[in-house]
C-alpha cells in the first residue's frame, strides 16, 4: 500500500518544526490525528521516521531518507492539481539528438523559436552519428533525435519531418581531369561514404537506373557528411551527398552531379522517440514544428 499524500504531508510539515503539536496545528489536525498519520507512516515504511525523548526530537536516518523524495512527492501532487486546473504543461527538460551538420546548420537555429511556441519546454541538443543517436533513444539516454537511419527496432516509433533527397557528386576540377561518364570510368576515382557499408551510396545503387554497375578504385570512410563534403570539394573522390548539403556547391560551380539522369532514391528525417513514451503528442507537435523550417 503507498502512503497518502497527506501522511507525506504530515511527515514533512514535522520534519520542519521538530515539533508534533506545532506540526498538528500547521496542517489543521488534532495531535491524536496527526500522532496516528504519522504512526501509519512508519509501519507502512516499516522504519521509525523520528526518535524522541522529553526534551527533543529528531529525524531517524530513513526519516532522513524520506525528507526528500516526501517533498518530490508533495510538488508533484500539486503539479497535478495545477494541470487539471487547466495550468498547461509542466516546465520539462527535452534532449534532441542529431548530427552535428543538420544540427548547426538547421536545427540549432530553430531553437529560440520552438522555446518560444513551447514555452514549457527546456531545450537542449546532444550530437552524435546515426546508430549512436538511435541507441540513446532506446536506452533513454535523450529523448528523441532526428535522423534519416533507417528504423528497424520495434522499440522505436517515429514521426516524419523532412524528406531528405541525395545528389551524386564530385569537384568541378576532379570531374574536369578525370571524367565519371560510363560505369566504367568509376575504376579511376574514390568513392567516400560514410561507412565502408556505403550507406550513402545506396541512394545511387538501388536507385531504378542506378544499378551496381560502377567498379571503385578504393572505398574511403570519413564518418560523417560535412567530412565526405570536404574530401569531395579536395578533388579527393566521389561521393553521394544530401542535396540541401551540397546545394551552395553546386550553384556555385565547386561540384557537379555526376549521372544526373539517374533519379536517387530519397529518404526523410524522422523525429525518433520510445514506442512506449507517453509523450507521443509532444514529440508529434515537436515534429510539425520542426517540418515547418526548410533544411539548410
Amino acid at each position: 500500500m503507498l502512503p497518502s499524500i497527506e501522511s507525506l504531508r504530515c511527515f514533512v510539515a514535522a520534519s520542519r518544526l521538530l515539533n508534533f503539536r506545532a506540526a498538528a496545528r500547521a496542517v489543521a489536525l488534532t495531535p491524536a490525528a496527526f500522532g496516528q498519520r504519522i504512526k501509519q507512516l512508519e509501519e507502512q515504511l516499516g522504519a521509525p521516521l523520528f526518535s524522541r525523548t522529553t526534551r527533543r526530537m529528531q529525524l531517524t536516518e530513513p526519516g532522513l531518507a524520506l525528507l526528500p523524495v516526501a517533498n518530490r512527492c508533495l510538488a508533484a501532487a500539486a503539479e497535478c492539481v495545477r494541470v487539471g486546473e487547466g495550468g498547461g504543461l509542466a516546465p520539462m527538460d527535452l534532449v534532441v539528438g542529431t548530427r552535428h551538420e543538420l544540427g548547426l546548420s538547421w536545427l540549432l537555429p530553430q531553437v529560440d523559436d520552438l522555446v518560444a511556441r513551447f514555452p514549457w519546454m527546456q531545450l537542449h541538443l546532444y550530437f552524435g552519428s546515426g546508430p549512436d543517436l538511435l541507441l540513446r533513444v532506446r536506452t533513454l539516454a535523450i529523448d528523441c533525435a532526428i535522423t534519416s537511419t533507417l528504423l528497424s527496432d520495434p522499440k522505436l516509433d517515429s514521426f516524419r519531418v523532412h524528406r531528405e533527397d541525395y545528389v551524386f557528386v564530385g569537384s568541378v576540377a576532379l570531374l574536369a581531369r578525370t571524367p565519371l561518364s560510363r560505369p566504367e570510368h568509376a575504376a579511376r576515382h574514390a568513392l567516400i561514404d560514410a561507412e565502408t557499408s556505403l550507406p550513402l551510396f545506396r541512394y545511387f545503387r538501388e536507385a531504378p537506373q542506378g544499378g551496381d554497375r560502377c567498379r571503385f578504385a578504393r572505398i574511403v570512410a570519413m564518418g560523417t557528411i560535412e567530412a565526405i563534403r570536404q574530401r569531395v570539394l579536395a578533388s579527393a573522390g566521389v561521393a553521394v551527398l544530401p542535396r540541401y548539403l551540397v546545394a551552395p556547391d553546386l550553384a556555385e560551380g565547386r561540384m557537379k552531379r555526376i549521372f544526373p539522369r539517374v533519379e536517387l532514391l530519397h529518404d526523410y528525417f524522422r523525429l525518433v522517440f520510445r514506442a512506449d513514451d507517453p509523450r507521443r503528442t509532444i514529440f508529434e507537435a515537436l515534429a510539425g514544428a520542426m517540418g515547418g523550417v526548410p533544411l539548410r
